[in-house]
């Protein structure tokens, strides 16, 4: 795995995307004067004696309950302790990992308070591999994700369990076997390391990663659906699209045009076929997939701001000595990402899965009934097409906003939450759906495309068939399909479809 350098408060989304494929993150070596200015801060802020939120107090509604020096310490492995309450399923490692280089990324900034050597070691896990066990529920997504967070600092101080190289260990016996010692906690640490946004945030990245990977196969799958249906590219002339002025819209049409250039399949279309108008599966890709491109780059400009901010409270000001208590641990701008990616995820499986109803349905593409050269004999992809509505209705299930929910928590102390973790939580999942689509998409309007032959399409196309082609035959009679389908699910997964040709990016 490659080392990413993280530069606190500039990390850019490449740098998070290759996190999230497996590199290890290496702060900034300036980083350290920040991090130890900061805890000397709280330092002094203690000797003055005075009552400070989540330094010398209880937390939530217990903050007027005043902590005496003897018990710092406890007091922040108790909050530790007693927040890592989640539920549920172990989170994917990725997203662990991820969690971990956004906190490390967010507490070398200076303001949270915590000392060199706790920042050091949160990165010495990331390095050799220590990725905590997070159960996957239990956040509301404000006060931060406390749960989550709580079970990646639990495992600091040696507490439940730790996943080393595939390996679930106790903690303190992976901390150990790694060299490592765990934490002691000082002053402030606790609840630096628990509150914040960084659970969130990690899963939906993930899912805006996801999503990039899904749009940018779809677009190629989609093309080459309109060459299987010998569907018109006059819907992708530029003019049209300029006239409406969407970004996003305007290079859909350009990528799709560039990516069916050359088609004799194209050419025969202007020839011998009557229809004068293709169904809007068809028609209309430039106009949803491009609205899809806008959505997920809104949403890529928030996480991104997110990634880089701080998000723990209170924040410390090493200038001023003062410990400021705030909200920023409120996610709910990571909540209207998660929205938004969602939404977008959706969209892009639901116009694929019409391409597909579309190819095998013979009155409306031309092509042999469900794709098969046998129709009644052999059933072709018509369940294929059932399974892609399937997980198309599923989507949409899930699509629903989470960030218009609420529920009070903390005896009311924390009565308005964003939900986030929710809703980043089900991008994974609905974006491993709508690759299951495309992978059917792309074997359906493969098959298409054979029975044209001696045609050939464009040799971008052609090439996203040829790589199909070297995994799965085409369909002459039937056989099982589920390992068809995998085959294809692996391919898009590996961005086999991303580099035929250029396509747009989500995030830079």
């Amino acid at each position: 795995m490659s080392d990413i350098r993280l530069v606190p408060g500039e990390v850019p989304l490449s740098h998070w995307r290759a996190l999230w494929r497996g590199g290890t993150p290496r702060l900034e070596p300036t980083s350290g004067a920040k991090i130890a200015a900061s805890a000397e801060a709280v330092a002094r802020i203690l000797a003055r004696g005075e009552p400070v939120y989540g330094i010398n107090t209880g937390f939530g509604k217990l903050a007027s309950v005043r902590i005496g020096d003897a018990d710092l310490a406890t007091l922040q492995r108790n909050i530790v302790l007693s927040h890592a309450a989640g539920s549920g399923a172990p989170s994917p490692v990725a997203v662990v990992r991820l969690m971990m280089a956004l906190k490390l990324a967010s507490l070398a900034q200076g303001a949270s308070g915590v000392q060199p050597d706790t920042v050091a070691l949160l990165e010495a896990m990331l390095a050799r591999g220590l990725t905590p066990e997070v159960p996957s529920q239990g956040s509301v997504g404000a006060s931060g994700d406390l749960a989550p967070l709580s079970h990646m600092a639990a495992a600091m101080i040696g507490v439940g369990w730790i996943d080393l190289q595939g390996e679930r260990l106790p903690a303190a016996q992976a901390l150990t076997r790694a060299g490592l010692q765990p934490l002691q906690l000082g002053p402030k640490e606790g609840l630096a390391l628990l509150n914040g946004t960084q659970f969130s945030t990690a899963n939906a990245l993930g899912g805006l990663f996801q999503a990039e990977l899904l749009f940018q196969s779809a677009l190629v799958t989609g093309a080459l659906s309109t060459e299987a249906a010998k569907g018109s590219d006059t819907p992708f002339d530029p003019r049209i699209h300029a006239l409406r002025r969407h970004r996003g819209q305007i290079e859909v049409a350009d990528t799709l045009r560039a990516l069916m250039a050359g088609s004799t399949i194209r050419a025969s279309h202007a020839v011998d076929d009557p229809r004068v108008q293709d169904p809007y599966c068809l028609r209309c890709q430039p106009q949803v997939m491009g609205a899809a491109l806008d959505v997920l780059r809104q949403a890529a400009s928030t996480l991104a701001t997110e990634a880089n901010g701080v998000s723990d409270n209170p924040l410390i000001f090493a200038d001023t000595d003062e410990a400021l208590s705030g909200g920023n641990f409120h996610a709910e701008p990571v909540a209207f990402a998660a929205d938004m990616i969602a939404l977008a995820i959706c969209e892009i499986g639901s116009i694929a899965e019409r391409r597909i109803a579309m190819l095998v349905d013979p009155a409306l593409s031309g092509l042999p009934a469900f794709l098969t050269p046998k129709p009644g004999l052999n059933s072709g992809f018509m369940i294929p097409q059932v399974t892609a509505a399937a997980l198309v209705s599923e989507n949409k299930q899930r699509a629903y906003p989470a960030s218009v929910d609420s529920i009070p928590t903390s005896a009311n102390q924390e009565d308005h939450v964003s939900m986030a973790a929710h809703g980043a939580r089900r991008l994974l999942e609905m974006a491993a759906n709508a690759t299951a689509v495309i992978g059917i998409e792309w074997l359906a309007a493969a098959q298409g495309v054979d029975f044209h032959a001696p045609l050939a399409s464009s040799r971008p196309l052609e090439a996203a068939r040829a790589t199909l082609r070297a995994a799965v035959p085409m369909l002459h009679d039937d056989r099982h399909f589920h390992p068809d389908m995998e085959a294809a699910n692996s391919l898009i997964a590996s961005g086999a479809l991303t580099t035929i040709h250029p396509l747009p990016e989500v995030s830079p």
